[in-house]
C-alpha cells in the first residue's frame, strides 16, 4: 500500500479559538414520573375532518396506561431533554465514525410530514403517489448499486443485513445445497454481518488484517470451500481503507460456489465512483439513515435497502412495488423470504432519502463522495499532527479513519475513552471502535460532506487541546466531564441483562420496587 504523505499542497487554516460551552442540566424525571391523574392536553382536529366511530370489536376495554400531563408540561419536558443532548443539528458531529452523521435538509421533513398520516392498510388505489416514490427509489438504488432489484422493507441496516443472509440461506436451500453453513466476514466489517449470520444459523469465519490493514486474501483462500455460503464484507472497512483487490475476494468465493454480499454502510465516499454489481457482488445493502441523509433519530427509526442480482430477485422480502404501465401495485416475489418488518417500509425516511437523491442527481451524488473523501483527508492531516495521535496503516483513507491515541496513553496514562469524555466539555464527542480493539486506544472520525473547513479546524483544535491537557494535568482529564448534563456512570449494569429495563414497567419493577 502506498503510504506516502498526500497532503503537501493543502492550505493550513488559522487555528480557531476554543468556544466556551456548558451543557444544560435539569435532572429531569422520566415522563411517567411527571404523570398526574386527570391532567391532559388538547389536540384540535383539522377543520372538516370526518368523525370515525370505531367498531366495538377493535376498541380497548380500558384506556392505555399512558402518562397524563398538561400540554405545557409535555413541551417543557421534551425541551429540557433536548437541551441535555448533543446531536447533528447542534454540534460538529464528525466523531460518530461509521455512522455517517450528515446534515438532513429540513425541507425534506416537510415532505415526510405529508405522508405521516397515511395508514399502512389503505387500498393501493389511494396511495399511488407513495407507491410511485417507492418504485422510483428502488430504481435509483438499483442504478447506484448496479443491482437488478431492490427492497425497501428493512427498518434498519442490520435488518437489511439479516434479510440478505436470509435470502442467501433460501437461495442455497432452493438449490439443494444446505451443506453450505459457513459465512466469511472480516474483523473490520460491521459486526452486524457476523451477528446476523450467526442468528441465521451459520458458522462465522472472521478474516484478520494483513500488514497493510486489508483483509488477508491468503486467509480467504484457506477459508473458502464446499461449506462456504457467502462472503459478507464492508468496503471501505471501518478503518476507512478501501480494498483494491475486492474483485479477487468475490471471485474466490464464487469459485467455491458461495455468494458475495456487500455491506455498503460506508458507501458515502464511493457514490457514483464504484458499484457493488460491477465488482461482482450478488447482494448489497444500504443504510438510508447514513448515506442518504435521513436522520438517525437516536437509534431509530432508520431505513435499510437490500439490492440483489436477477438470480436472487425471487427471494426478496415482500411486498415490492411493481408498475404495470398505468398503476403501481404491491407484489410478493415467488420465493420471497417473507416480511422482515410489518407493512411496506419506513415510509417517511424513504421519502426523505428520495428527496435528497432527487435534489442532487447523479453528478451531485458523486460530488458528495468526493467532498466526503476530501473532508476526511483534510481532517486526517490535522489529527495526525497532534502529538500522541496516529493513523495505523498509513494515511490513504476514503470517508473515515480509525485513529489511535496509543502513544499519548503510554506517555500520560490517559485513555481514548477519557479523551472523548473530556471533549464533550467542549460540545463535541467521538466514538472509539467496535470490540475487540485491534487498533489500540482507538477513536473513529467521519466528517461526511456536511462540514466546512472551519468546522473541521475547530474539531481538531478541541482534540489537540485535550491532548495537551492530558500531558499537563492527566488527572483533570480523567475526572471529566465538568460542563456536561451527566456525570460518569457505573458501566457494570450494562453487562448485566438482569438490570436492563427496556420499559417503564420493567424499570419500576427492577429499580423502584
Amino acid at each position: 500500500m502506498n503510504t506516502a504523505e498526500p497532503f503537501a499542497e493543502l492550505p493550513v487554516a488559522p487555528k480557531p479559538p476554543l468556544r466556551r460551552f456548558h451543557q444544560a442540566r435539569w435532572d429531569e424525571p422520566m415522563i411517567f414520573e411527571l404523570s398526574r391523574p386527570g391532567r391532559r392536553g388538547v389536540a384540535v382536529p383539522e377543520p372538516g375532518a370526518p368523525r370515525v366511530e370505531l367498531p366495538e370489536s377493535v376498541r380497548r376495554a380500558e384506556p392505555p396506561k399512558l402518562p397524563e400531563l398538561a400540554q405545557p408540561h409535555v413541551v417543557r419536558h421534551y425541551l429540557r431533554l433536548s437541551q441535555e443532548n448533543l446531536g447533528n443539528d447542534l454540534n460538529i458531529d464528525v466523531g460518530q465514525g461509521t455512522c455517517t452523521m450528515k446534515y438532513s435538509p429540513k425541507v425534506n421533513d416537510r415532505f415526510a410530514a405529508a405522508v405521516a398520516e397515511l395508514h399502512p392498510l389503505q387500498h393501493e388505489d389511494t396511495v399511488q403517489g407513495v407507491l410511485e416514490i417507492y418504485w422510483r427509489m428502488e430504481r435509483m438504488l438499483a442504478e447506484i448499486s448496479g443491482m437488478s432489484r431492490v427492497s425497501l422493507q428493512p427498518a434498519s441496516g442490520s435488518a437489511a443485513i439479516y434479510a440478505n443472509i436470509a435470502m442467501i440461506r433460501a437461495y442455497h436451500a432452493a438449490r439443494g445445497e444446505t451443506h453450505r453453513d459457513q459465512v466469511i466476514t472480516t474483523i473490520f466489517s460491521h459486526p452486524s454481518n457476523a451477528a446476523c449470520a450467526k442468528v441465521a444459523g451459520f458458522e462465522v469465519i472472521t478474516l484478520m488484517p494483513d500488514a497493510d490493514g486489508l483483509p488477508d486474501i491468503e486467509a480467504l483462500r484457506a477459508a473458502v470451500g464446499p461449506r462456504t455460503a457467502a462472503l459478507m464484507i464492508t468496503n471501505p472497512e471501518d478503518t476507512g481503507i478501501f480494498n483494491p483487490r475486492i474483485r479477487e475476494f468475490v471471485d474466490l468465493v464464487h469459485e467455491a460456489g458461495g455468494l458475495a454480499c456487500y455491506d455498503q454502510a460506508n458507501a458515502n465516499g464511493i457514490l457514483g465512483i464504484t458499484r457493488a454489481r460491477d465488482a461482482g457482488f450478488d447482494l448489497c445493502h444500504f443504510n438510508l439513515h447514513k448515506t442518504f441523509s435521513t436522520p438517525h433519530s437516536c437509534g431509530g427509526p432508520a431505513a435499510g435497502a437490500c439490492g440483489v442480482s436477477a438470480d436472487l430477485a425471487p427471494f426478496l422480502p415482500g411486498p415490492v412495488v411493481v408498475f404495470d404501465g398505468s398503476a403501481y401495485r404491491l407484489e410478493t416475489p415467488e420465493r420471497s423470504i417473507g416480511k422482515v418488518r410489518p407493512f411496506l417500509g419506513v415510509t417517511q425516511n424513504i421519502v426523505r432519502a428520495y428527496a435528497w437523491i432527487m435534489s442532487l442527481g447523479a453528478e451531485g451524488l458523486r460530488q458528495v463522495a468526493e467532498t466526503a473523501a476530501l473532508n476526511n483527508n483534510y481532517l486526517m492531516r490535522k489529527i495526525i499532527a497532534i502529538p500522541g495521535a496516529s493513523a495505523p496503516w498509513g494515511t490513504r483513507r476514503i470517508e473515515q479513519a480509525r485513529y489511535s491515541w496509543q502513544e499519548l496513553a503510554e506517555e500520560t496514562g490517559v485513555h481514548s475513552e477519557e479523551i472523548g469524555v473530556r471533549a464533550a466539555d467542549f460540545g463535541v464527542h467521538y466514538w472509539t471502535s467496535h470490540h475487540p480493539y485491534l487498533v489500540p486506544e482507538p477513536f473513529t472520525l467521519e466528517p461526511t460532506e456536511s462540514y466546512s473547513m472551519e468546522d473541521l479546524d475547530e474539531y481538531a483544535a478541541i482534540l489537540a487541546h485535550v491532548a495537551d491537557e492530558a500531558r499537563r494535568d492527566p488527572e483533570m482529564v480523567k475526572g471529566a466531564p465538568y460542563n456536561q448534563s451527566v456525570h460518569k456512570i457505573d458501566p457494570s449494569p450494562l453487562d448485566d441483562p438482569k438490570a436492563w429495563a427496556p420499559t417503564w414497567r420493567a424499570y419500576v419493577r427492577k429499580h423502584l420496587s
